[in-house]
C-alpha cells in the first residue's frame, strides 16, 4: 500500500532468496524531465561516460517503475504512459528505450536474473551433488519470486506468450549448467548437457505456474524439482 509521497518499490531477489526493494520516483521530476530534454544523445560535463551513466540510470528507473506496477496489478498495470510517469521520464523517451510493453517485460525479467546471479556469486550453492546445487538455485529463485506473486505471474505468463526473443530460458539454463557442472558454460557444454539443464529449467517454470494457480505448495514444488534434478543431472559434470 503506498502512502502519500512515499517511494514506489520494485521487488528483487536478495542473497537469501527473499525480495528486497529498490526505490523509484513517484512521478515526473525536474531531473527526469531535464534529462529527457537532452535525450539519448545529451551532452554532460564528463562527455560520453556521463551520458552513458545517465542513460543507464534512466533505464534502471524505468525498469523498476514497471516492476513496481506489475507487482501490484500484473502486466495489465504496466501501461506505457503510467510507467513513464512513475519513472519520471517523457513517454517518447520510454519508447526509445523500450519500443513495446513486451520489451519492457523482458527487461524486468533480465534484472531479476541479474540479481539472482549476483546472489549466487556471493553465496554459491554448497550441496555436494550437481542436482543438489541446481535445486538450491531454483528454490532460492522460487522463494524470491513468490514474495511478489502478482509480479511472478505477470512475468511468467507474458514470457510464455512473448512474440519477442526473451533471455529467460537461455539464462536459466546457463545458470544451472554453471552451478551443477563446476562452472561449465553454454559454449563449453555438449548438446546433451544443454538439453538436460534446459529441461530442468522448463519443469521449474511449469511448477511455478502450478503454484500460482494454487495447485502446488512450496514443499510439493521442491520435492518435484528434486526428483527431476536427480534424474536429469546425474552425471552432468
Amino acid at each position: 500500500m503506498r502512502t502519500p509521497h512515499a517511494a514506489v518499490t520494485a521487488p528483487s531477489v536478495d542473497t537469501e532468496g527473499t525480495m528486497v526493494s529498490h526505490p523509484t520516483p513517484g512521478g515526473p521530476t525536474a531531473e527526469g524531465q531535464g534529462a529527457d530534454a537532452q535525450g539519448a544523445g545529451g551532452q554532460g560535463a564528463g562527455g560520453h561516460s556521463v551520458r552513458t551513466r545517465s542513460q543507464h540510470q534512466r533505464r534502471k528507473r524505468i525498469v523498476q517503475a514497471a516492476a513496481a506496477l506489475a507487482s501490484r496489478g500484473g502486466v495489465e498495470a504496466m501501461q506505457m504512459r503510467t510507467v513513464a510517469e512513475r519513472a519520471g521520464v517523457a513517454l517518447g523517451t520510454l519508447y526509445r528505450y523500450f519500443p513495446s510493453k513486451m520489451d519492457l517485460v523482458v527487461a524486468v525479467v533480465g534484472e531479476e536474473i541479474d540479481l539472482l546471479e549476483s546472489s549466487i556469486e556471493r553465496r554459491p550453492p554448497s550441496a555436494s551433488t550437481p542436482a543438489g546445487r541446481a535445486v538450491d538455485v531454483l528454490m532460492r529463485a522460487t522463494r524470491g519470486l513468490m514474495r511478489e506473486p502478482e509480479l511472478a505471474d505477470a512475468l511468467i505468463r507474458s514470457l510464455i506468450l512473448a512474440e519477442v526473443e526473451t533471455p529467460f530460458g537461455d539464462r536459466m539454463t546457463g545458470l544451472l549448467l554453471r552451478v551443477s557442472a563446476a562452472g561449465l558454460t553454454r559454449d563449453q557444454a555438449t548438446e546433451e548437457q544443454v538439453a538436460l539443464a534446459g529441461s530442468l529449467s522448463s519443469i521449474w517454470v511449469q511448477e511455478l505456474l502450478e503454484m500460482l494457480r494454487g495447485r502446488r505448495t512450496y514443499d510439493q514444488i521442491q520435492r518435484r524439482i528434486e526428483i527431476a534434478a536427480d534424474r536429469l543431472l546425474t552425471g552432468i559434470a
